[in-house]
């Protein structure tokens, strides 16, 4: 049977984050960005995960995949956290962490690569107060409370691009 992208039980409800604790509200936020890309990913086999489907970009949605979990692992566990560790993805560094080099028949590896780095950098990251700092490589200050506001910012936005990824695919539309 073909591997197709599985689909997503959201773990983290928008309405319940209205009154929480500001590190609560980041954390259910990202994780709710999380659970918008994979479920953009949602039934698709590998082959439609990494079909380019609005020219002339080469965008695909498994490239969001494999990027986010570069920027996952770049923002917190190397910047914030200063884990020695390589990229998830070799490729240029031409600011594309992960969107290059897109194969479908490594698809169910990319989403397991996703999954896990998300989880590594919650590990990294529990128990540090928001306002702990680390020095960016372009030697700027800055706060764990960026790093999830940053992460929350870049899922956004590349949420949106899959939004139209996904519906020049099959048609799907929908958060």
């Amino acid at each position: 049977m073909t591997w197709t992208a599985p689909p997503v039980e959201r773990g983290n409800r928008l309405g319940d984050l209205g009154t929480v604790t500001e590190r609560r509200m980041l954390e259910g936020w990202l994780g709710w960005h999380r659970e918008t890309l994979l479920a953009k990913c949602a039934g698709l086999r590998p082959a439609q995960l990494a079909r380019t489907t609005v020219e002339p970009s080469n965008l695909t949605l498994l490239g969001l995949v494999r990027h986010m979990a570069e920027m996952e692992r770049w923002w917190f566990r190397r910047s914030f956290a200063g884990e020695v560790i390589g990229d998830v993805y070799a490729g240029p560094s031409d600011g594309d962490e992960g969107l290059d080099g897109v194969h479908a028949a490594d698809a169910q590896r990319d989403f397991g690569r996703l999954r896990t780095e998300a989880e590594a950098c919650e590990a990294a990251v529990a128990g540090h107060d928001l306002d702990e700092t680390f020095v960016s490589s372009r030697g700027v200050s800055l706060s764990l409370r960026w790093v999830y506001v940053l992460m929350i910012q870049e899922y956004a936005r590349h949420n949106g691009h899959a939004d139209f990824l996904r519906e020049r695919t099959d048609g799907a539309t929908g958060d």
